[in-house]
């Protein structure tokens, strides 16, 4: 057993099944392992971009690493904008980077490059495996520290002697450690704060808009009166009818702003202060009214869920029946496609047990509030800003959850970024309709850009423009192997849209708008 498969079969004896890959010659000999590490599932992607973001919505769905393999620093590089989305997610990534032989390294090669410094601001555990003996251990360690609490990028850079050296076997798993619950009296403090009569919001962050930690928080709503609210970047909200009712914070910052003002008390459960996506010269950072109590009962790092399960005890409220969101049939829209029609077409077909990765930004800024009673779903964000998150997201939802359909809804801007994930989609035959809007401009920036009140000129508008010239989506996806139409009307999308999610097949809808 050489360094590669020890490493390999160690994380899957871990419990690690996927690899999303984009490996090259360094690589080589982890890319040969996978043949003898039946557990382990190798995803091929084009682009390392779309390998990062689909670990990202693999570990959102199932709570569990997946890992990746990239080749050396420049492609660890390419993979950083959605490893930045996957650390504000909170979720663990394992990535294996390929760096040059250590005896090769002295001479300088045209691809070497510092990749400890690359991976550094991302991974909250960094190592460069020295031997092959030692390489499955370096990968155990990496997996332990990724599942700690909230879940965090690793990074094992493993030269490509220590892979194809003789390795020490499959190394022994290590223990997790557990998250930590806030103390006693932090949660008597919250209790106080929910009977004290004033209004109150529960931001809830870090895996607490799911499972039992929302069952939870739905149990204190009903007792209390709060509000349950999640930041505008939440990474995965279970959702629709039947299920406790949160609304999101949202990006707008007036709009946040006239959200919030009700509130005299913020309760946060895993999340930070709501703030401002950016700084703005006339307009405030923070999203709370002035006098507004926040109160931290758990940080990202700690037992968020736990944390409910005990105020929901001190309140007396364990065995009370949740808040729920009722169901309310939406009808199908009809007629020429508006911003508005859009949300509630996508509300009339949503089947139940769906997975919605939304990144589509502008054009569906009104899709939360227009699905909150459809049947029982699952919401995935873009959770750090970093546009191009929204195809490779999918991809991960669909690897993770096989028997449900995701609908993708995409802008044209955000999509171009990382388009590759149709060849993946097509290729793993997965599950997934995508949605491009295509309003052929980089939307919201042209909202900010008229925000600023100085009437732009000529250059500066069309600056922001995504035509001329014009992008076929259709043909560009069924190059990619993925069937696809394009729609001008409600009918048609809403029609497009079930057609798609019902063949559990790779599909494109183009919405011209």
């Amino acid at each position: 057993m050489n360094g590669a498969e020890s490493l390999l079969a160690s994380l899957a004896a871990g419990g690690v099944e996927v690899c999303f890959m984009n490996p090259g010659t360094t690589e080589i000999h982890l890319v040969e392992a996978l043949d003898r590490v039946p557990g382990l599932r190798g995803v091929g992607c084009l682009f390392e971009g779309v390998a990062s973001g689909a670990a990202d919505g693999y570990a959102r769905m199932t709570g569990k690493p997946a890992c990746t393999l990239f080749h050396l620093g420049p492609g660890l590089s390419n993979a950083l904008a959605n490893l930045h989305n996957a650390c504000r997610a909170r979720v663990p990534v394992v990535n294996i980077v390929g760096d040059h032989a250590t005896f090769h390294l002295p001479f300088d090669p045209p691809l070497a490059s510092d990749i400890e410094g690359i991976a550094r601001p991302f991974s909250k555990w960094l190592r460069s495996s020295g031997t092959a003996g030692a390489v499955g251990r370096d990968g155990m360690e990496a997996l332990a520290a990724a599942q700690a609490a909230p879940g965090r990028i690793t990074t094992l850079v493993v030269p490509s002697d220590v892979a194809w050296g003789e390795g020490a076997g499959i190394a022994t798993p290590l223990p997790v450690p557990r998250a930590p619950l806030p103390s006693q009296s932090l949660i008597e403090e919250a209790a106080q704060l929910l009977r004290n009569g004033a209004r109150t919001g529960i931001v809830l962050g870090s895996h607490t808009t799911q499972g039992s930690a929302l069952t939870a928080a739905g149990r204190i709503a009903a007792v209390t009166g709060a509000k349950l609210l999640a930041p505008f970047a939440f990474a995965r909200m279970e959702r629709g009818a039947c299920r406790p009712p949160v609304e999101r914070i949202p990006y707008i910052t007036e709009q946040a702003l006239a959200q919030l003002a009700e509130f005299r008390q913020l309760i946060l459960v895993g999340a930070s202060e709501p703030v401002a996506f950016f700084g703005h010269p006339t307009k405030p950072s923070r999203l709370a009214p002035d006098g507004c109590k926040i109160f931290t009962l758990t940080a990202p790092e700690e037992d968020g869920a736990g944390a409910l399960a005990l105020l929901a005890d001190a309140l007396d409220a364990e065995n009370t029946n949740p808040l729920l969101q009722r169901a309310e049939a939406v009808e199908a829209p009809r007629g020429a496609i508006t911003l508005d029609g859009i949300a509630k077409a996508v509300a009339s077909v949503l089947p139940e047990g769906a997975i919605v990765v939304d990144e589509s930004i502008t054009s569906g800024r009104g899709m939360m509030a227009a699905t909150r009673a459809a049947p029982p779903h699952d919401y995935l964000v873009n959770t750090g800003g970093s546009i191009g998150l929204g195809t490779p997201l999918a991809i991960g939802a669909a690897i993770a959850a096989p028997d449900r359909p995701v609908l993708c809804l995409e802008g044209d801007g955000s999509f171009m970024y990382t388009l590759q994930a149709l060849w993946t989609a097509a290729r793993e035959n997965l599950a997934i309709t995508t949605i491009v809007f295509a309003n052929r401009i980089y939307g919201i920036l042209k909202s900010e850009l008229a925000a600023l009140g100085t009437n732009p000129g000529p250059r500066a508008v069309e600056s922001l423009d995504i035509a001329p010239p014009v992008i076929d989506f259709v043909v560009l996806s069924e190059s990619l192997g993925v069937p696809a139409i394009r729609v001008t009307t409600l009918e048609d999308f809403a029609s497009a849209m079930r057609r798609g999610m019902e063949s559990r097949k790779p599909n494109l809808v183009e919405v011209a708008l």
